[in-house]
């Protein structure tokens, strides 16, 4: 499943590019993310957790960036795991274009998601907005950590790595779901401007 999200941030895109280069940093502006093994250059090992109501997955496994240009401040990552308790498994393939803006820089970020097993069964809808809703607190978290750099503090203490969990996820995710479903309820019985 292919999911798309922009953002811009007020930092110029020379400072939001050497932040992308630092894999673990990007990782912890994630919710439920953490990249605490070098494996090696450009190649880490991890978890994401993630846990909505009753279920509560834990992935253990590997990010490595698979290409970095520097003219076309674009990277890739290609990321993979398995759930500890055998329950499925996820690959991850992570698109990032940086390009100048009126503000600072726009982030494109694309992801390929793909689910199998246990986290596979709650359907393409609902992954894809908790996933929409995680990239929004992952553009907020990054933001807090552009500042704090930019303010020359340890963006590393400004907030580490926490779970994808709670209530909010779950609400605003139903509440994304919601708003398709009315769109297509009411859909025909738009006015038509004649």
């Amino acid at each position: 499943m292919l999911i798309k999200q922009q953002f811009e941030v007020p930092q110029p895109i020379d400072s939001v590019w050497k932040f992308f280069g630092d894999i673990p940093q990007v990782a912890s502006c994630l919710p439920g993310a953490d990249l605490t093994t070098v494996i090696a250059e450009d190649h880490y090992g991890g978890t994401v957790l993630i846990r909505l109501g009753p279920v509560k997955l834990e992935f253990g496994g590997e990010a490595k960036i698979s290409q970095r240009n520097e003219a076309t401040k674009t990277i890739t990552v290609d990321a993979s795991g398995a759930d500890k308790k055998g329950r499925g498994q996820a690959a991850l393939g992570l698109n990032a274009h940086l390009s100048p803006a009126p503000t600072g820089t726009k982030v494109d970020i694309s992801m390929d998601l793909q689910l199998s097993g246990a986290a596979a069964q709650y359907g393409r809808g609902l992954i894809a907005d908790v996933t929409s809703v995680l990239l929004g607190q992952f553009a907020d978290a990054m933001q807090v950590r552009l500042d704090a750099i930019a303010k020359g503090l340890d963006p590393s203490k400004v907030g580490g790595a926490r779970s994808a969990s709670g209530l909010s996820i779950g609400l605003r995710a139903m509440g994304m779901a919601l708003t398709r479903v009315f769109k297509r309820f009411f859909a025909p019985y738009q006015p038509t401007n004649n």
